[in-house]
């Protein structure tokens, strides 16, 4: 079941939803058989078990007793909060059960589990959240290496906010009485995504290919460090078409020779321009080397000098 991108419930229906913290990780399908044995499938349907030895271990929590769960796999950084970029080596590696071994001891995952939808014998499809979150609890799902996060009810606002003030992904609302539909996007689940925004300095566009032939399809920007540009990251979402073309202009006056970052990032078919425009993105999280993720283009800023654009950017460039 797949939540619908959307924004808070209507304040007066507050009390008929739960909200869990939107995770940043891999989601899984978790079947433990009853004779020991666990099986982990992600979204895909393909078979991932192998890439995350250290969860083996939760096959025999419940004895001979087979359930069927909902949840995410997360890679957890210093601070403790989910950071997909050290995941992604992990993904790859269900049929390399050496190097996910090695991997497992020196960073191991954490399964957060936050649905219910068989156990034993019984399918708890049709059965309202509330109560498959119950049963879920019930079984009290708390090792080295998983965990059963409480939902809260009702107080929305202050769940989001709170997301917000720990630098979490964001929130997603369920409803109550909502069953459990495989494979369907609902209405029922509705993610917030925490977005942030900062200004940027353009230092190189991409060219368009397709309808955007002409235009340029990314702009390559970055943040000022001390006297230097670092690289930040590519844009290319965000402009109408109006826009786009009015920003074509404005790169082809400033071509420039040279690249204006500092180190000038490996960026295939890039071109250059004098690093004078300022803009502002939206973007959902840094990676650990400070490039944007998810980065859409919001608007020019021509009342910022670039050297207004800066930031408290990693030592190791990206």
């Amino acid at each position: 079941m797949l939540a619908t991108p959307g924004t808070l419930p209507p304040a007066s229906q507050d009390a008929r939803w739960a909200y869990e913290t939107k995770q940043d990780g891999q989601r899984v399908v978790v079947s433990l058989t009853g004779d020991g044995d666990v099986v982990l499938r992600a979204r895909s349907g393909e078979e991932i078990t192998g890439a995350y030895p250290e969860l083996r271990e939760l096959g025999a929590v419940l004895g001979p007793l087979p359930a069927v769960l909902d949840g995410e796999i997360l890679a957890l950084d210093e601070q403790g909060r989910a950071d997909f970029q050290l995941l992604q080596p992990r993904m790859g590696l269900a049929h390399a059960p050496g190097r996910a071994a090695r991997r497992a001891a020196e960073a191991p995952v954490h399964l957060v589990l936050f649905d219910l939808m068989h156990l034993g014998s019984h399918s708890l499809l049709r059965l309202p959240y509330a109560q498959r979150r119950l049963q879920l609890e019930d079984l009290e799902l708390t090792g080295p290496h998983w965990s059963t996060p409480a939902a809260l009810v009702g107080h929305g606002e202050q769940a989001l906010r709170a997301t917000r003030e720990h630098g979490l992904e964001g929130l997603v609302c369920k409803r109550l009485d909502s069953v459990y539909e495989p494979g369907v996007r609902s209405r029922s689940w509705i993610k917030i995504r925490n977005l942030r925004s900062e200004d940027v300095v353009v230092g190189g566009w991409l060219p368009g290919k397709g309808r955007l032939t002409g235009l340029p399809g990314a702009v390559l920007v970055g943040q000022r460090a001390g006297e230097r540009l670092r690289y930040i990251g590519n844009v290319g979402t965000g402009w109408s078409e109006p826009e786009r073309a009015e920003l074509a202009v404005l790169l082809a006056a400033l071509t420039a020779e040279s690249c204006p970052f500092d180190p000038v990032p490996a960026v295939p078919r890039a071109r250059w321009v004098l690093p004078r425009l300022v803009g502002e993105v939206r973007y959902s999280t840094r990676t650990r080397a400070g490039l944007l993720r998810q980065p859409s283009w919001l608007r020019l800023r021509p009342d910022l000098a670039p050297e207004e654009s800066s930031a408290e950017l990693p030592d190791t460039p990206p």
